[in-house]
């Protein structure tokens, strides 16, 4: 792994610094702070048999039935978080404060702390037009660690985006019922077949960078815009009229990804780089991870 400037190590540790406080200050009232150390989910209540460890009564509840109740948990099992960031060329652009690929890295090391804290495996899946880079599925606080690092040391070798390399690559991790979280702008084709596949198999949501200028551009004239990804550069109207056109292509694009994540039941987690995103993030995951 390449050395880290001491730049990106004070973010790092800036990042592991924030999410902790976020998250214990989520858990510091959470129901399960109670529960029968780590591991064990609460179940129900029942009636109190011999042999019950005593220090699992429920006092008030057997006051109110009037008869000895006991708390009844389950043990809970490690799930697999996968987490699959789009690195092509496109994710070094932005409108906005962060370029989409500096976004991405936070994201995606709060996400690994996050699963950690939970006692879930974590792995991570890099890639642009090819995957450039998977670490396995592993626990513990290095293997979190090794992810950011990775993250922010990684130097791209390919330009485009193919969201099916990704989605292949998790259907090769063979880990049904994995949390999967894919993110990027989904600027890519011909990947619905694979999704489907991924989304029946696991929980997928999606985190997508929506810049504004892919929302909605000015009538400005003429002007050459390049594409960040192949390198190919065109001169485009827009003039009233052709910045109607090309803004209807844009909204039409981000109604058929939407329509694409609803048929098969993906949630989707809209981000920029203009906004602060990290509550956002660690609530969104403690919601749907259940920490």
């Amino acid at each position: 792994m390449q050395t880290l400037s001491s730049e990106v190590v004070r973010k790092i540790k800036e990042i592991e610094m924030h999410t902790r406080r976020l998250l214990s200050g989520c858990l510091a009232g959470d129901a399960r702070s109670a529960q029968k150390g780590i591991g064990f989910e609460f179940d129900q209540l029942r009636e109190y048999q011999p042999g019950d460890d005593v220090r699992f009564i429920d006092w008030r509840g057997s006051a109110r039935a009037n008869t000895l109740l006991v708390k009844q948990y389950i043990e809970e099992r490690s799930r697999t978080v996968l987490i699959a960031v789009d690195v092509s060329g496109s994710s070094f652009f932005s409108s906005d404060e962060l370029l989409r690929n500096e976004l991405f890295n936070q994201i995606a090391s709060m996400l690994s702390l996050v699963a950690h804290y939970g006692k879930d495996r974590v792995g991570l899946i890099l890639f642009s037009d090819h995957v450039e880079c998977y670490l396995p599925p592993a626990t513990g606080l290095l293997h979190a660690r090794t992810i950011m690092q990775t993250l922010f040391a990684h130097k791209p070798s390919g330009r485009q985006t193919n969201i099916n390399v990704a989605l292949e690559r998790i259907l090769k991790v063979r880990r049904k019922d994995s949390v999967v979280f894919l993110l990027s702008d989904f600027i890519s084709t011909h990947f619905e077949r694979t999704l489907k596949s991924v989304a029946l198999l696991n929980e997928l949501i999606v985190v997508r960078y929506v810049d504004v200028n892919e929302k909605k551009l000015p009538a400005v004239g003429f002007m050459t815009v390049e594409d960040i990804e192949t390198g190919s550069s065109y001169l485009i109207d827009m003039r009233d009229k052709g910045a109607a056109v090309l803004n209807q292509f844009l909204s039409k694009r981000l109604e058929d990804q939407n329509t694409l994540f609803r048929k098969y039941g993906i949630e989707v987690l809209d981000v920029a780089g203009n906004k602060q995103f990290v509550s956002d993030i660690v609530k969104f995951f403690r919601r749907r991870m259940r920490y």
